[in-house]
């Protein structure tokens, strides 16, 4: 079976990667959005991750890849309690899916007849503990992507109808990818992304010659190509595993507290999800890079993709978002 072009052969891209690491080692961050031109390895990057991140450990059979056998929901039935180790899930929500295909459809004649919760779990059960990939997602209803974002940040889904109630947990890493020509997100939605990255196709020729090359590779001298990236893959999984071990024990000194607080003001972002979410994001940066402490450094790493997509539109300023971080990280951060 064909395996996922590798993660670590993917040319350029470097803050495509960086923003999917850091959810890897602390899916807390929030979800990940990738806005770009089409064909340059957005959706490769996405099923390239379900590669590369760890397995997991859950109940054999449990349709919400439970980790525990209590954990397993009372509508699923009976399982054989038996613990079996998967891939970590990397699910696609297609465009046309209607809500039901998504949050999971309840049985209403067999409730009303039978006394029985019939659910027929969604895409979000399937997600549980893994990744929910939309490409297009700034063409996805505006309904669905607001129950998304919800579902994401409480971490349980609940299904409603005719007075029947289910719950499940879904503790899921979002990632959106699109087209800007194609439409915008609302800004509402785009601050509830964790991190936000801009993709552009290579301007330079050695960059473009090299993604024909590995792509060459991949497809006509398959076994040679993986035997060389898998190895690359699996000690960039090593360092996400120690990076997740090395969290809880990081330093957070109030200088960087401050850093935080000041960029954010400077930035105008509004409300605090900008800096709770650089903190995160720059503590999962100094933990893959194996430091003791969180300092500036990390900060301005992780800044452009923390706060880019928060900044409200200054019509006199022709520079894009990230440039606007960026020079106001480096005014502020210097």
């Amino acid at each position: 079976m064909t395996q996922p072009f590798p993660f670590s052969a993917i040319v350029g891209q470097e803050a495509m990667k960086q923003a999917m690491v850091l959810t890897a080692i602390d899916p807390g961050i929030g979800g990940v959005l990738v806005f770009g031109d089409r064909g340059t390895g957005k959706s490769t990057a996405v099923r390239a991750l379900a590669a590369l991140l760890p397995e997991i450990t859950v109940v054999e059979d449990c349709p919400v890849n439970s980790a525990r056998i209590e954990d397993v929901p009372a509508w699923a039935g009976p399982k054989s309690g038996r613990m079996v180790k998967r891939p970590t899930p990397v699910v696609d929500l297609p465009l046309g899916a209607t809500e039901d295909r998504v949050v999971g459809a309840l049985d209403i004649e067999r409730a009303l007849t039978r006394g029985e919760k019939a659910f027929e779990p969604g895409l979000l059960a399937r997600a549980n503990r893994g990744y929910l990939y939309i490409d297009e997602v700034n063409l996805l209803e505006d309904h669905l992507v607001d129950l998304l974002l919800d579902v994401a940040q409480s971490g349980e889904n609940v299904v409603e109808r005719e007075g029947l109630s289910i719950r499940h947990p879904a503790r899921f890493v979002l990632v959106g990818s699109g087209n800007p020509e194609e439409g915008e997100l609302r800004p509402q939605l785009l601050d509830r992304f964790g991190l936000s990255v801009e993709v552009t196709s290579p301007r330079d020729v050695a960059t473009r010659v090299e993604v024909m090359r590995r792509r060459d590779a991949y497809e006509n001298d398959y076994a040679a190509f993986m035997k060389k990236w898998r190895a690359k893959d699996s000690a960039l999984r090593k360092s996400i595993l120690a990076a997740r071990a090395a969290l809880p024990n990081l330093k957070t000194p109030n200088t960087v507290l401050h850093d935080c607080a000041a960029l954010c003001i400077a930035l105008g972002s509004d409300g605090l999800r900008g800096e709770l979410t650089l903190l995160r994001a720059a503590r999962a940066q100094a933990a893959f890079e194996g430091a003791d402490a969180v300092g500036r450094r990390q900060l301005k790493a992780v800044a452009v993709s923390a706060l880019g997509h928060r900044l409200r539109r200054d019509p006199l300023d022709e520079a894009g978002s990230s440039a606007r971080v960026a020079r106001l990280v480096e005014e502020t951060l210097p």
